[in-house]
């Protein structure tokens, strides 16, 4: 049974067993290009929601989109036209994003600004139930010191979260610094800044509130699994909990929290200052029309909870990789599939029950696959059922060195000769000559095999 870890209680839990499972993963601010670390977490989700649904649970997966917000209206400002035309813009980037990784497991995108009577009529109950304060001229603020157990997602007492100030929650007249906005008001005067009328005043939702309004919408106040960057976990998981449970006062407001560790480029944070700053797009235009495979292969490799570190050498690392299993999958489409290796299956099934341990998933495979430890046919299997978890396309790939053209094969036949003859002169002349032609030679343990250079 699939056990996952739950960062409430800090320790691995099995799955809820029911057949309908609903998951909530929040979703991005539409600003800006989405960068590596946004990637990391969607390609999570991804194959988390597929592997379910494969598993044979009916998946409920719903995504909000954050298309108003303050770094909206300043990119907005700063290219002077409206913020609503940012966020649509942006949007579709990163649908196009998305499509392009192969993501699509999402049952339900919700954006904030449908959802404008959802969020005010939560601050409303927040304000009738005394969690929730007015500060004349700028907002209506959730009071951390009201709720005895917020800080129980991420540890902090109400007094450690006094560094806790994200998004417009800057107010000098909060209660507390941990105080995170619910309702922003309109600024006067600022005919540009979006904003709603409603019975809280004109104004536009804080960024927590959304999440909780939108989830409570589909999945009522309760539900199963929350999922999101480590990033998100303090202060806005936190802020989450604190007003759904506070709303509507039933407890838990999630069963099991997920969090995917964070992203860093060369040991750094990667942040547009630092110049580290890697969208999305940089990397696809970078590696090439391969690199979707590549950056799935890479997300993988890791431990969804664990670090995980973009570097030259680890893109090195993992293009090698995938390049074996290319090379081990050459011709196996032409070759009668038999029936999955239970074996093998098993194996991985106990790896991924453990936590979605995927880093030991793909070891098996790069085991099961070497060599002749098992038949052409189930190996084929293996690569069918590898392509389908992880969306790597490896028996498509390799498939392409079908077309290898005559030219290339000759000289390739030309090395083995002149290898078996020991004139390594020639046969290293002919190598260099192969690699410039954009095919590399690879000593495997079934011999010498000529593949095209995908990366």
């Amino acid at each position: 049974m699939l056990a996952l870890y739950n960062s409430l209680s800090r320790k691995e839990e099995p799955l809820p067993d029911q057949p309908m499972l609903r998951l909530f993963v929040c979703g991005p601010t539409v600003y800006d290009y989405l960068h590596l670390g946004n990637a990391r977490t969607y390609l999570f989700f991804d194959f988390f929601a597929k592997l379910l649904r494969a598993r044979g649970y009916e998946v409920h997966y719903l995504q909000n989109i954050t298309d108003v917000d303050d770094k909206i209206i300043a990119k907005a400002a700063a290219e002077r036209r409206p913020a609503a035309e940012v966020a649509a813009f942006f949007t579709e980037a990163y649908f196009d994003d998305m499509r392009t990784l192969g993501v699509d497991a999402v049952t339900t995108y919700a954006p904030a600004t449908s959802f404008i009577t959802q969020i005010v009529a939560q601050v409303e109950r927040l304000i009738d139930k005394g969690f929730a304060y007015e500060i004349p001229g700028d907002g209506w603020y959730f009071d951390i010191a009201k709720d005895p157990e917020y800080g129980k997602l991420s540890g902090r007492t109400a007094a450690q979260a006094e560094d806790g100030v994200s998004r417009i929650d800057e107010a000098r007249d909060k209660r507390n610094k941990g105080d995170f906005c619910l309702w922003k008001f309109r600024t006067e005067g600022n005919d540009a800044e979006p904003s709603w009328p409603s019975s809280l005043g004109a104004g536009r939702p804080g960024w927590h509130i959304e999440d909780t309004a939108i989830s409570e919408y589909y999945f009522g106040p309760q539900y199963e699994i929350h999922g999101g960057g480590l990033d998100l976990k303090f202060p806005h998981h936190e802020a989450e909990l604190a007003q759904q449970e506070s709303a509507s006062g039933m407890k838990p407001f999630v069963r099991i929290w997920m969090h995917a560790g964070a992203l860093t480029v060369d040991g750094k944070k990667m942040a547009k200052s630092a110049g580290n700053f890697v969208t999305i797009r940089d990397f696809l235009e970078k590696e090439g029309p391969h690199a979707p495979a590549l950056l799935r292969w890479m997300t993988f490799s890791h431990h969804y909870r664990a670090p995980f570190d973009l570097s030259e050498r680890a893109t090195a690392q993992a293009k090698k990789e995938l390049e074996t299993l290319y090379a081990r999958c050459m011709g196996l489409h032409r070759v009668m599939p038999e029936a999955l290796p239970q074996e093998w299956v098993a194996r991985l099934d106990e790896a991924l029950d453990d936590d979605l341990n995927t880093p030991k998933a793909l070891s098996i495979f790069m085991e099961a696959t070497k060599g002749d430890i098992i038949t052409p046919g189930a190996k084929q299997a293996l690569f069918s059922l590898l392509d389908t978890m992880f969306g790597l396309d490896i028996t498509e790939t390799a498939s392409l060195t079908d077309a290898m053209p005559a030219k290339i094969t000759g000289k390739f036949e030309e090395y083995k000769a002149s290898r078996s003859n020991k004139q390594f002169v020639q046969s290293d002349a002919l190598r260099a000559e192969l690699e410039g032609l954009g095919y590399e030679i690879r000593d495997t343990e079934d011999g010498s095999v000529i593949v095209k250079k995908f990366f």
